[in-house]
């Protein structure tokens, strides 16, 4: 009986698998809208050199809205490949075999969120801002991960 239940119980893996599926939907959607708004502005007032800084900043931004949205995907489709249905057609690349796959595909993506992140603050620097600490902070994080990664590579 208790094997049973706890054998029924990972359907329950399903809440965060459809929500993370939503939210990457949302995002990816948000970004997609996002897109037809700034082409739709870009078109009736042209681009001046200041204009195309700014145009520059909305594009990093969007692009970062679709990593998240990428890395929510990745999150739903992890969550229902392990705990739901392996069978799902993936490409090879998107294969998760277990919790650690999962792990190190979203650390890559996290990595490349906070690249684009730190562009998107130095596309806007002022030459105010410290933008070293900031740097150095991330560059921290990655090096971290990165170092995360190497090692879960040679288990």
């Amino acid at each position: 009986m208790m094997q049973r239940f706890i054998s029924v119980s990972r359907y329950l893996i399903i809440i965060p698998a459809l929500g993370s599926f939503v939210a990457a939907a949302a995002l990816l959607l948000y970004g997609a809208v996002e897109i037809a708004h700034l082409l739709g502005e870009t078109v009736a007032v042209g681009v001046s050199s200041k204009g195309a800084k700014a145009l520059a900043l909305a594009l990093i931004e969007i692009v970062d809205l679709f990593l998240l949205g990428t890395v929510f995907y990745i999150i739903a489709l992890g969550l229902y490949e392990l705990f739901i249905d392996d069978r799902v057609p993936l490409p090879a690349w998107l294969s998760i075999q277990n919790l650690d796959d999962l792990k190190n595909k979203l650390t890559g993506v996290v990595i490349l969120v906070m690249a684009v992140l730190f562009l998107g603050q130095v596309v806007t620097w002022d030459g105010q801002r410290d933008l070293l600490g900031y740097g150095g902070a991330v560059a921290l994080v990655i090096a971290a991960l990165t170092y995360f990664l190497s090692q879960q590579g040679k288990k």
